[in-house]
């Protein structure tokens, strides 16, 4: 019989070739999930304390001289942003953007890594090659990486660690299936994934930690949770961290949503108490909407 990471394997799976397929849909009922106890009332945010990241994932897009203009341009934009900004571009273009960005503010980010030092793991990448050409950041646990390659909750758990011991920031993306929304599993399928990609993790190094909440329904489908269910996901986040660390650890934590967040949607989303940022995706390959989400005005 298959065991329920398996089924789960699959289950991202379907709903990545799902999300390409409904493109185009609009006007997705978001169903609440189950509460669930364990979010304390003393969990309330407190926005001003913490500085949102805003960061582009270009996935597998662009070419060299695409990269470097379009880092070129995130440059200038962010010139003027009160966030802390980010790009992660592909392996083969890191030093070339590194360079793009050099004397700006904004961070290079790589989109996953491997566990191991070094070795014999022909076309693996590790945390000292990102290191040594400029990263600042990566990404662990993306559910395309979870999906596509399956990438187990034990594997991202050892990306977590080794991205960590390289002194490295990382950025854990966790979120729900389209099936699990719909049970009322949303903030089961959080704890599981928190609880997994973060063992080993003290509360000291998890000022290195970036949470990114991207409920898989919304990723590249232009379906995007409304303001108030986002909300509601990172306020249970929010308090997990309280249980499961600390009522400081989990003020400071930065909590991004991701899922087809663009120019139009992000004032809204960042108006909410507990969303401290955004993971973007196809917006952030066009410099106007990037530019206009690093520089978002909160309602």
């Amino acid at each position: 019989p298959r065991s329920q990471a398996d089924v789960r394997t699959e289950m991202l799976y379907k709903a990545t070739i799902a999300a390409a397929l409904v493109a185009s849909v609009s006007g997705y009922q978001v169903a609440t999930p189950a509460a669930r106890p364990a979010v304390r009332t003393s969990a309330v945010s407190m926005m001003a304390d913490r500085t949102p990241l805003m960061a582009g994932n270009w996935k597998m897009n662009t070419v060299l001289p695409e990269a470097v203009s379009l880092a070129k341009a995130v440059a200038e934009a962010a010139a003027g942003s009160s966030s802390d900004v980010a790009v992660c571009a592909p392996f083969p273009f890191l030093g070339s953007v590194a360079s793009a960005l050099e004397g700006s503010k904004v961070g290079l980010g790589a989109q996953d890594c491997h566990w191991e030092e070094s070795g014999a793991y022909t076309g693996a990448t590790s945390t000292a090659m990102l290191k040594s050409v400029g990263c600042t950041y990566v990404l662990a646990g993306h559910s395309e990486r979870r999906s596509v390659f399956g990438d187990s909750d034990a594997d991202t758990n050892k990306k977590v660690l080794k991205i960590l011991g390289e002194g490295l920031k990382c950025i854990l993306c966790i979120g729900e299936l389209k099936e699990e929304r719909e049970s009322g599993e949303t903030f089961n399928v959080c704890d599981v994934q928190l609880t997994e990609g973060l063992k080993g993790v003290s509360a000291e190094m998890m000022k290195d930690i970036v949470i990114a909440y991207e409920p898989v329904w919304a990723i590249g489908t232009g379906l995007t949770a409304t303001p108030e269910v986002a909300q509601e996901t990172h306020e249970y986040i929010r308090g997990w961290f309280v249980e499961n660390y600390s009522q400081a650890v989990a003020d400071a934590v930065i909590i991004q949503y991701g899922g087809s967040v663009n120019d139009g949607n992000v004032d809204d989303l960042m108006a909410m108490p507990d969303i401290d940022g955004a993971l973007v995706g196809g917006a952030s390959l066009k410099v106007e909407s990037f530019s206009r989400i690093v520089n978002f005005n909160p309602k």
